[in-house]
């Protein structure tokens, strides 16, 4: 597949799982039910950046998550998508409600149930500990892994490919 970055700047909108890409991939559950989750700081001013440029956010994830719902309201992403077992028909419809086609569309993801979905984008994303085979479909590899700033390296990415395109 491997692309690599000659669309940046046709990308109006990025989507990201969140389970091993905003997070390490694990999750704390306590005696009580309680499930948190760790973010990283520096991928949160990484989104803010991406929506001041005019990029759409997303998260598609598999998972439903209190925790993500809150994270991602102070981030001020308004299309949040969880317990998605379709994430293909999700980011069709999310699409088609922007008035965008799939091709100006990116996914980051990093297991085997985000591939039909990078498949399909413009732009596929996996992180540096995604699944082997993920890697090697996508058309682009982070350096940082999921929860280490890997969000954080494709938004400042796609933030400088705006800015080249705008001088």
């Amino acid at each position: 597949m491997s692309r690599g970055l000659n669309n940046l700047s046709r990308i109006r909108l990025i989507a990201f799982d969140v389970d091993g890409v905003f997070t390490d991939g694990r999750f704390y559950l306590s005696d009580d039910g309680v499930e948190t989750k760790a973010f990283h700081t520096q991928d949160g001013y990484g989104v803010r950046r991406l929506l001041d440029s005019g990029i759409g956010v997303a998260v598609i994830s598999g998972r439903n998550s209190g925790a993500v719902q809150r994270r991602m309201a102070e981030l001020g992403v308004s299309h949040v998508i969880l317990g998605c077992k379709d994430k293909v028909a999700a980011m069709d419809a999310l699409a088609s409600t922007l008035g965008i086609s799939i091709d100006e569309c990116a996914y980051v993801g990093d297991d085997l149930p985000d591939l039909p979905l990078l498949e399909q984008v413009g732009l596929s994303v996996a992180v540096a500990n995604a699944v082997p085979a993920l890697k090697e479909r996508c058309d682009y590899v982070t350096t940082r892994q999921g929860g280490f700033g890997a969000v954080r390296e494709i938004c400042d990415l796609l933030v400088a490919s705006g800015d080249a395109g705008s001088g």
